[in-house]
């Protein structure tokens, strides 16, 4: 199920009526900065994530020493 141009026509309009126009900015401005963090956290988070099997060999190789 796909949005269409009339649809996304209407869902603009009707947040136009909502928020008004000096606001539009300054909602899209926080919109940006929290997708822009979400995707961060989601890289970070990647990034961090180490298979169980590699922390396991990590703890039990530093006990020996």
């Amino acid at each position: 199920m796909r949005i269409g141009t009339q649809e996304l026509i209407i869902i603009l309009v009707v947040v136009l009526i909502i928020f008004g126009p000096k606001n539009l900015p300054k909602l899209g401005k926080m919109f940006g900065k929290t997708m822009k963090g979400f995707k961060e956290g989601i890289d970070n988070g990647e990034e961090n994530a180490e298979p169980a099997d590699e922390k396991k060999a990590e703890t039990k190789g530093s006990d020996d020493e």
